[in-house]
């Protein structure tokens, strides 16, 4: 192992990374812990040239980025054949470990990291910035469940690099996105896509697309459309098969054209699953021990909104749709779940009808509750106190005990 790259004194090796061996390494300037992802140059003179300056281009670019989602850089460099990139050091896992070692993850938490992801690459891609290599070796899960995505810039060095590997492909066949497998010039639509890919994996166990090598998994990129999410996974909620489907259009024009966008109707969809664990029935059980909430919400509809028995069927034989109105989708989730202020704000801002209360009542899933007692009390509707339904033996049994007492006083005292 090394001892020395530039001024950086390695402490230890990390792993393996895509191009290069990854080191802990300390400054000594600023006595700061750091990673340093390592590049190896050994090419002919004239490829060499041209990669090395592509990857200080690039190495630059992604060092101006700064977003709490995204991996701080602080220096680049060249040792002899190896270039490396100094960044910021993360006490946390890769997501693909996570996603190994635990199963699948709840759905909530699914929605939380890769709606920060979306975030990131958001930011960058204003910044005009795309990341060309999303997945989950590429996503760090800090303890407390901060995420930030590593190796920007580095992406674009591994595709630049495919000529001079005959008969090898570079980067992530499954989770490249159609113009990827193409070839064809890319935006930050080919970002979304492949974190679509990864949303899909996360919620599934299985990537959409597979096959026995490389051009069979391009081929289904292409040509196949994967079944919903929640044929795999009850706890899907109808919304998110909408949301992913979305984000793996395979024509640029259906799919999500900003990840802001695909950001908020993520987030729009874990309030909304919040919102429904909160109306679950938590009374205690008919013998006083404690009630086990289900492990998963199953919402149906779009955005809770209960189909009718014809598209219902549809909705779980057929693939996942090409299209999706996100604004659509998340006005019927606003109005199952917001107050009617906040409904009403919202239809303001997407110019878009409020759905009636009596459509809203019609539709809306009944929540089924088990037929256990629960203890009484009084309820508040509109500002009026409502009688439980056992008030008038209650008033019974006391004037009953009340007369008892007074006979036993009266007997005594007499």
């Amino acid at each position: 192992m090394i001892s020395q790259l530039g001024r950086y004194e390695v402490i230890g090796e990390l792993g393996q990374g895509a191009m290069g061996i990854v080191y802990k390494a300390k400054d000594p300037l600023i006595d700061r812990v750091v990673a340093i992802k390592t590049i190896n140059l050994g090419l002919a003179q004239e490829e060499k040239e041209e990669y090395e300056g592509r990857f200080y281009q690039e190495a630059k670019a992604a060092g101006r980025l700064n977003h709490p989602n995204i991996v701080t850089i602080y220096d680049v460099g060249k040792s002899g054949d190896i270039a490396y990139i100094a960044m910021e050091f993360l006490q946390g896992r890769e997501l693909r470990d996570i996603m190994r070692d635990g199963g699948l993850l709840p759905v909530d938490q699914v929605l939380d990291i890769v709606a920060q992801v979306a975030s990131g690459l958001a930011y960058a891609h204003e910044h005009d910035i795309v990341h060309r290599d999303v997945k989950p070796s590429n996503i760090m899960v800090i303890r407390d469940g901060h995420v930030k995505i590593t190796d920007f810039g580095i992406a674009r060095m591994a595709s630049s690099a495919v000529r001079t590997q005959t008969g090898m492909v570079l980067g992530s066949p499954k989770y490249m996105s159609p113009e990827q497998v193409m070839g064809k010039s890319i935006d930050q639509r080919s970002d979304i896509f492949s974190l679509g890919v990864m949303l899909y994996e996360m919620l599934t166990g299985q990537a959409p697309f597979n096959g026995e090598n490389v051009n069979a998994i391009m081929y289904q990129t292409l040509n196949a459309v994967p079944a919903p999410p929640n044929t795999l996974n009850p706890a899907v909620p109808e919304m998110l098969n909408f949301i992913v489907a979305k984000a793996l259009a395979k024509k640029l024009e259906d799919r999500y054209q900003n990840a802001k966008d695909f950001a908020v109707d993520l987030r729009a969809c874990h309030d909304g699953m919040r919102r429904s664990s909160q109306q679950l029935d938590v009374s205690p059980s008919a013998n006083g021990s404690e009630k086990i909430l289900p492990d998963a919400i199953t919402v149906t509809g779009p955005m809770g909104v209960e189909e009718d028995e014809e598209d219902a069927k549809l909705a779980s034989t057929a693939g996942l749709s090409q299209t999706f109105d996100s604004a659509a989708a998340t006005m019927r989730l606003a109005a199952l779940t917001a107050a009617p202020e906040d409904v009403d704000e919202l239809s303001k801002t997407l110019k878009m009808t409020r759905p009636s209360a009596q459509t809203i009542k019609q539709s809306a899933p009944n929540v089924v509750r088990p037929a256990a007692p629960s203890l009484s009390r009084p309820s508040v509707r509109h500002g009026q106190m409502e009688s439980s339904p056992t008030g008038g033996g209650n008033l019974l049994l006391i004037a009953i005990v009340v007369l008892v007492l007074l006979g036993i006083v009266a007997i005594f005292v007499f």
